[in-house]
């Protein structure tokens, strides 16, 4: 055996330095539902992470699944959360928009760079956007991700109403339609471009050219 005759004793423990010591502190609920979210989200920005179960999740979150549904009741509920975020995010961005300009075209020019510049900065957000990381979820949430789109062609609609009355169109409602139409379609294969290049081409890439030539 060694000798440990000529050993220090183990010294007992600095009572102030444990005291010092910050306790680990318990998240509140809501703190740990945006904790869940936020690593679902990091968690869509992997190659090929479209589909996750919630087993995955837990462990990336080092906690147990029956700690994940004590917040959500289902991972549906989870993507749910994330598309209300989406939404809510998007739109009040494009409500400023409107409040602060005047030109509907310039409007429309800057609803649609809002929206690109969203996913590019949230990439895990465009797989939930593009439907990608809903194929294999409750088909609702895929329904809900396209109404958010039809709601993006809606806005983008009434305000090429109004660049189309302004400049005196012969047929401002067909025009403003196509238009909308266009532009939507547009936002739609940036954003899945953006997604199938895992993320390596920009959705906002030429975007000023581009939208000069599709708004008039």
């Amino acid at each position: 055996m060694p000798d440990t005759s000529d050993a220090p004793a183990a010294s007992a423990p600095d009572h102030e330095t444990a005291a010092a010591e910050p306790a680990r502190r318990r998240p509140k609920p809501g703190e740990r539902r945006l904790q869940i979210l936020r690593t679902l989200a990091q968690m869509l920005e992997r190659p090929g992470a479209e589909r996750i179960t919630t087993s995955a999740l837990a462990a990336q979150l080092e906690l147990s699944e029956a700690a994940l549904y004590r917040h959500f009741r289902s991972k549906a509920q989870m993507f749910e959360a994330l598309i209300e975020f989406i939404e809510s995010s998007i739109f009040g961005l494009v409500n400023q928009i409107c409040e602060r300009e005047e030109d509907a075209r310039v409007q429309a020019a800057h609803s649609v760079i809002v929206l690109l510049q969203f996913a590019e900065r949230n990439p895990g957000m465009t797989r939930v956007m593009v439907g990608d990381a809903l194929v294999l979820e409750d088909p609702r949430l895929a329904q809900r991700m396209n109404q958010f789109f039809d709601r993006i062609e809606s806005q983008l609609r009434q305000l090429m109403r109004r660049a189309a009355d302004a400049r005196g169109s012969a047929e401002p409602t067909v025009e403003a339609a196509a238009q909308a139409s266009a532009l939507t379609c547009f936002c739609i294969g940036r954003l899945q471009r953006f997604a199938r290049t895992d993320f390596r081409r920009s959705p906002v890439e030429q975007i000023d050219l581009a939208l000069q030539m599709m708004i008039h």
